[in-house]
């Protein structure tokens, strides 16, 4: 059986977001991007608090896929440490897992 995937991540700015998910989608990397609305992110990084503003990004892909995604991402990413975030996906309606199967192949 395969395994597919939802991998998150986020991006700083819309449209950086955008070009990397019609990449990944022209790439066949992912079957599915979400870009969500710009949120505030609070965390510590090099030991100071810091604040920003940021898109979650999620993805759908199949398992055949993740590694080379999961590069492109870092590769591309203008943080310097990415969140790339896999999970799973262990259940769900088998028509959408054909579809990104075949979306990604």
């Amino acid at each position: 059986m395969s395994s597919r995937y939802l991998v998150i991540t986020s991006w700083p700015d819309l449209d950086g977001a955008k070009a990397q998910a019609r990449d990944w989608i022209e790439q066949k990397l992912a079957a599915s991007v979400n870009i969500l609305p710009a949120m505030d992110s609070i965390y510590r990084w090099r030991g100071k608090l810091r604040e920003g503003r940021e898109h979650k990004i999620f993805i759908k892909t199949h398992e055949s896929r993740l590694d080379e995604l999961r590069r492109r991402i870092r590769a591309a990413h203008p943080y310097e440490t990415a969140e790339i975030l896999c999970f799973e996906i262990d259940s769900g309606d088998q028509d959408y897992f054909d579809w990104i199967d075949a979306s990604t192949r």
